[in-house]
């Protein structure tokens, strides 16, 4: 049950870390569609390990296999299954982490609520999981290309190094032309350099990534508990490492009246529009035809490579320095799963705004 995301279009993923590989099914995809397995692997791409000198060294060439509900290059409306074979674990570097809880992990969660956790990596409890994400988030992208939506997601911040306008200040077309996925090449080679600092002395970092959505047709949410962007704040929040979720002006609007905030309409030429975009393109939990746009704050990774004080899983104190290959920060690979899950939401609530109509 709790595998499973999303209402009409549904994914329920499957796999751990460092199991044999991990993968999903997405019911309710519409047939008909056509499938450019190049665009889903290029998503992929995005999300693997080893990209870049910022991410884990780990090599994954991750690349999905679809088993069902796909013909002639079009899907069928029937469930379709894909898999990624897992090829690269290291379970070893993970041994000395067998007998120990690792801070701000979900180790010690996983074990007291189940009575037996994966030590091995954090299995189901990894970012490795976001794969099957991403698969279906690239699918649903092909289906909401054919509506004219777009999704792009861009890092905003790393640490104390932030962009300080909007998303509309900025040329999204230079997000993937460096490693951190900023549209600011000054701002992107300062975060990058503080990443490489923070990796060199075997620490993590965290910051925000900002979304936006645009496209999006009027009417999709559902009131009072299927509001659109309580279901895209639910999406973000399941992601490993999101921390906050804001919307529109979010926490900078507290600074602001009433007057000031308030989205004014005028009629555009027969298309009610408004002046300013401060409620982020959502009222009443109803996208209103402007764009959607939002920010996911993502802590620092826990794993260190360095020495941490800790417990033993019978209680007893102890010390750990992890080994293996980590992210120093996950900003860089969660671009990518942010804009799935926003896609996935977007297709979901379409569709079941199809649904409702009379």
């Amino acid at each position: 049950m709790f595998n499973s995301f999303g209402n009409v279009f549904r994914l329920t993923s499957f796999g751990e870390s460092h199991g044999k590989g991990v993968g999903g099914v997405i019911d309710g995809f519409p047939s008909g569609i056509v499938i450019d397995e190049d665009f889903v692997q290029q998503e992929l791409n995005r999300r693997r390990p080893g990209q870049s000198i910022l991410t884990t060294p780990r090599q994954e060439d991750d690349k999905v296999e679809f088993l069902s509900g796909i013909f002639e290059g079009k899907s069928t409306g029937c469930p379709i299954g894909f898999i990624v074979w897992n090829k690269a674990q290291q379970s070893s570097d993970y041994n000395n982490l067998r007998n120990v809880y690792r801070p701000s992990h979900a180790d010690y969660t996983y074990n007291v609520k189940y009575g037996i956790r994966d030590y091995r990596g954090g299995g189901r409890a990894s970012a490795r999981e976001t794969i099957s994400r991403v698969v279906a988030g690239a699918l649903a992208k092909l289906a909401l290309r054919q509506l004219g939506i777009s999704i792009t997601a861009y890092t905003s911040q790393v640490g104390a190094i932030k962009l300080e306008g909007n998303y509309s200040d900025y040329d999204l077309e230079l997000i993937e032309t460096n490693d951190v996925r900023c549209p600011d090449p000054e701002k992107a080679k300062e975060m990058a350099d503080f990443i490489q600092q923070i990796k060199a002395a075997g620490d993590t970092i965290g910051g925000t990534i900002t979304c936006v959505i645009k496209g999006c047709p009027i009417g999709l949410g559902q009131p009072v508990f299927g509001k659109l962007h309580a279901a895209l704040g639910n999406a973000m929040l399941s992601i490993n490492a999101a921390k906050a979720f804001e919307y529109g002006e979010g926490f900078k609007g507290l600074k602001m009246k009433g007057s000031e905030q308030n989205d004014v309409f005028y009629n555009n030429h027969g298309r009610i529009e408004t002046h300013t975009n401060h409620s982020g393109g959502i009222q009443g939990g109803i996208s209103n035809g402007q764009d959607i746009y939002f920010r996911i704050v993502f802590k620092p990774i826990p794993t260190l490579l360095m020495e941490q004080e800790t417990v033993s899983i019978n209680g007893t104190d102890t010390t750990l320095k992890a080994r293996g290959r980590h992210d120093p920060c996950v900003l860089p690979r969660a671009v990518p799963i942010v804009e799935a899950m926003a896609a996935i939401t977007i297709l979901d609530y379409y569709l079941l705004d199809k649904t409702t109509q009379l």
